[in-house]
């Protein structure tokens, strides 16, 4: 935990410093160009733009810590929290369903693949998702609409208004995904196989299906488990360009138009939500893995209970 708060202070450093140094004037995108230079630097002094790069920060992270407060918008005119909760439940809805058809097809397509080892199924399922993994979203998500919207017409080109609406965003965001999922759970699986305790429980007598649930499934979900974790800072990346294709008005769309327009507070608000929340996916992957395996726990002093 307290290497997740040094990383999310470290990178709240890096990425004001970056928007602090990127060359252009906040006040041009606030006021017309006719505005007197005298009235400019007015502006600049009351918004504290003229103050050293450390008392602005300070600032900012004192606002965001104790008032919840991430600046106003340049563009809109309005305060970045509020544009953020319109937008933050699309985007957990576009991802969260990701994850959820992610693990639904990767780790039982895994699992089989693992169980067929070089089989003709093993061969095509792998090489399918490899070739998914090649294709960039933004690619993968023009030929969807194309096909699908376009020529077919069975599906809508934008919106959010239904769930037909984010069939084919969600196909375009999990294909950059499942490969990783899906050969990660065959590799663990595979590894468990051939442990000696389950060739024991084989010898034993063992129900086929209990050696499969108690042993080897329990085993390999300890790396999977980090890898779907893992997986989803991914997606909230992937859902920046996903989301712009597709126009659903999320964060990830929310931030491309922001950078365009140089709208710097609700850039760097954006980008700090998903460095916290890329730090809790990793402290949840540690608290999966100690739950799953006990020797983890009896080295942390815990033991097995």
């Amino acid at each position: 935990m307290l290497q997740g708060v040094l990383l999310v202070v470290a990178v709240s450093l890096l990425v004001f410093a970056l928007l602090y140094m990127m060359p252009g004037d906040p006040i041009n995108m606030m006021v017309d160009r006719k505005v007197p230079e005298a009235k400019r630097a007015q502006m600049a002094e009351e918004l504290g733009l003229n103050d050293p790069f450390l008392v602005q920060y300070g600032r900012w992270v004192k606002n965001i810590v104790f008032e919840q407060d991430f600046g106003n918008s340049v563009r809109y005119k309005t305060p970045v929290i509020d544009l953020m909760k319109d937008r933050v439940p699309r985007s957990v809805k576009l991802c969260g369903w990701s994850l959820l058809i992610e693990m639904l097809i990767a780790l039982p397509l895994g699992l089989m693949c693992a169980i067929k080892k070089d089989s003709l199924f093993d061969r095509i399922t792998v090489s399918g998702s490899l070739l998914l993994t090649a294709m960039p979203s933004f690619w993968l998500g023009a030929l969807l609409v194309l096909v699908f919207a376009v020529g077919l017409k069975i599906l809508p080109i934008s919106g959010y208004e239904g769930a037909k609406y984010y069939i084919l965003p969600i196909f375009a965001l999990v294909s950059s995904t499942i490969a990783g999922t899906l050969r990660l759970t065959r590799s663990e699986v595979l590894e468990v196989l051939n442990e000696k305790y389950v060739t024991t429980a084989h010898a034993k007598g063992v129900p086929y299906k209990k050696v499969m649930l108690k042993h080897v499934l329990r085993n390999a979900l300890i790396m999977v488990s980090v890898q779907v974790f893992m997986s989803i800072p991914w997606l909230i990346s992937g859902a920046v360009v996903t989301e712009k294709i597709f126009g659903i008005p999320g964060m990830g769309n929310l931030l491309l138009n922001s950078i365009v327009v140089q709208d710097f507070p609700v850039v760097q608000a954006v980008l700090l939500i998903i460095a916290i929340l890329t730090v809790i996916c990793n402290l949840i992957s540690d608290i999966v893995i100690a739950l799953l395996d006990p020797r983890i726990r009896i080295a942390m002093g815990g033991g097995d209970k």
